[in-house]
């Protein structure tokens, strides 16, 4: 069970994730990515997002692109969070496919 603390915090880190992705999305035409989660630990040292990427079979390349910038993505969320957070926590990224799911569940009701 998440904390109040813990809710506001993951919502703080959605909304600037989100946004950091929108402004590097822009570079790469034809990709929409858009963070649906974020859990943060009961530590507040591990926050992990879930990241929804269309088209979905690009999803796989963009994690391992994500990953492989993730000091500069770590760097940029820790200045724009800086007034509210002391310590910018270690991002995981992981690919929400609750949407490819979903098709495939009406796809077998149909």
């Amino acid at each position: 069970m998440e904390t109040t603390r813990q809710n506001k915090i993951a919502r703080l880190l959605q909304k600037e994730l989100s946004e950091i992705f929108l402004l590097q999305a822009k570079s790469m035409p034809g990709v929409l990515v858009s963070v649906s989660a974020v859990r943060i630990s009961p530590d507040m040292s591990v926050a992990r997002a879930y990241l929804s990427i269309f088209p979905s079979e690009k999803g796989e390349e963009m994690i391992k692109n994500i990953n492989a910038n993730m000091k500069s993505v770590r760097y940029e969320l820790g200045t724009r969070v800086r007034h509210q957070l002391r310590i910018v926590p270690e991002l995981k990224f992981f690919v929400d496919d609750s949407l490819d799911y979903l098709e495939k569940i009406d796809e077998l009701l149909k």
